[in-house]
């Protein structure tokens, strides 16, 4: 199983989404591939968000080997799962799907908690006190995202 996980700047949740996941993963002893990126190219080559890492950190996590990149149409081929951090993304993203099997790779990460809700995770860039609340967001979100997906 391959996941990309994608917000806008690839600095913030995606980042925290990607460790969370392999992390998770590892635990359960699953050999998926997870990657991340961003429908945006302000930030390529750049860290993760210094409160993402924090954050992180604070969780037992390291996501200091990340770096930004921007979304590609090819990842709609390579990837089994790419998951939208919120609704725009969610929209950028399906500029790129040209197929329907494309089309049905891409999912809203809150969706894997409260299906067809459609609910955004918050984009926690301008918010300091964000963080945690998206961190644990998505620790949730991918654990459900294992579920969904580990057994076939």
């Amino acid at each position: 199983m391959k996941v990309l996980m994608v917000c806008l700047g690839n600095i913030c949740r995606s980042p925290l989404a990607e460790g969370i996941l392999k992390a998770q993963l590892r635990e359960k002893e699953l050999d998926w591939q997870v990657d991340s990126a961003g429908t945006g190219s302000w930030h390529i080559g750049e860290s993760p968000d210094l409160r993402s890492i924090r954050i992180a950190r604070q969780y037992g996590l390291d996501i200091t080997d990340q770096r930004a990149r921007q979304l590609v149409a090819q990842d709609l081929e390579n990837f089994d799962l790419v998951v939208a951090m919120d609704r725009q993304n969610y929209r950028d993203i399906m500029r790129f799907a040209k197929t329907e099997p494309q089309r049905a790779k891409v999912k809203l990460m809150l969706n894997f908690l409260h299906p067809d809700q459609n609910r955004d995770v918050p984009d926690p860039y301008w918010d300091d006190d964000g963080f945690e609340a998206v961190f644990k967001m998505l620790e949730k979100a991918c654990a459900q995202l294992i579920a969904t997906y580990a057994n076939g």
